[in-house]
Formats: C-alpha cells, structure tokens, sequence
C-alpha cells in the first residue's frame, strides 16, 4: 500500500536515477555500520553528496527509505544464493549453496566489520506493524521455503520430512548467522555448513 501511494507521487523515472542509487547505497552502509535508528537523514544525504529534497524527491520517508534498503539486501543475497546455485550438481549441495550465500554475505568488506544478518539487525530495532519488518520476514521465510524445495527434491514423496528438515536447517542457519555477527567473522558460518552437509548427507 505505501509503495503505490509512493509510485503516485513520484514517477518511476525519477526514482531511478542516479542521485536515488546513491542516497540507497549510503543508507546501506551507514545502516548496517551504525544502526537504523542512530542514522539520520542528514546524515545519509551528506554521505550521498545531495541535497535533503534530493531524498525526499525519491523516498517518501525514512521509513520508505528503511524498507528500500530492506529489499535490496534481499535482492543482494538472492543474487550470491543464484550464483552458488548456478555450479551445484544435485539437491544435496543446492541445499548447501543457502548456506554458503550468506557465508559470502558475511565476507563483504563491511565498514566496521561484520555485524551479523542486516535483515535482522534492522527488524529488531523496528516497531511491530512497520513495512521493513514484513520484508525481513518475507527473507527469511524465502529462505525456508527454498530449502525446503532442495529438500522435498532430495526426498521425493517425504513432503513432511523435507518442510522439518528445512525448519531444522533454518534454525541451525539463523543461529549461526547471530553467533557470527557477534564474533565478527565467518567461523560459525563454516560450522554450520558443514554440520548441514552431515545431516544432508545422513538423509
């Protein structure tokens, strides 16, 4: 609903344009580096090098902006998750291509390091019924679910197995991800593929 009232306001054109692909990748990186909440707009159009009305020309708000740069960390992870996709040679090591996408994601050359998942370390700052957290959620159950299409193809006929399963390796993954994030590297990331190749593979 917010984002057709924005497409009302604003042609699409405009919010294509270069000044829009800055103000969203400054966001990106002083989001996840300070936090959503500690981040203000001021401070994202002086990282971007444009004016306040520039952001306002292209965001309805900065919690437009906030589910903007949701999205597009949700696009990010598909693309290293299609990339890892794209070389497996079964269901077994499609499954392990989820987990090696977002140990790809924590190896991004992060400003202060790496902080764990962006996708949740922004949901938990958001109040309940805020557009970004259904977009977090949307992640995350995108996640599940293409394990679980990994699963149900490796165990044909099991469909109840294959959606435990892929809860189960959801669980293992999120909570390799927070481990990591904590840490501020990709070890527990490591860990948990390879404890999900044990479990793939004992199927």
């Amino acid at each position: 609903m917010g984002e057709a009232k924005a497409e009302e306001k604003q042609p699409v054109k405009r919010r294509r344009g270069a000044a829009r692909g800055r103000i969203l990748d400054a966001a990106a990186r002083r989001f996840y580096a300070d936090g959503v909440a500690a981040t203000g707009i001021d401070t994202i159009t002086a990282e971007a090098g444009v004016a306040k009305m520039s952001l306002y020309n292209n965001f309805d708000s900065k919690a437009d902006l906030v589910r903007a740069y949701l999205e597009a960390r949700h696009e990010e992870w598909l693309g290293l998750y299609r990339h890892r996709l794209a070389a497996v040679r079964g269901p077994a090591d499609a499954v392990l291509a989820v987990f090696d996408a977002y140990a790809d994601h924590a190896d991004f050359a992060y400003e202060h390091g790496f902080r764990g998942c962006g996708l949740l370390n922004a949901a938990a700052e958001l109040p309940n019924g805020h557009e970004g957290r259904a977009v977090v959620r949307r992640h995350k159950e995108e996640v599940e679910s293409l394990l679980s299409a990994h699963l149900r193809e490796l165990l044909p006929g099991q469909e109840e197995r294959a959606r435990v399963m892929a809860e189960h390796l959801a669980f293992l993954l999120e909570g390799a991800i927070v481990r990591a994030g904590l840490e501020g590297d990709d070890a527990r990331m490591r860990s948990a593929r390879d404890l999900a190749a044990s479990l793939v593979g004992a199927l």
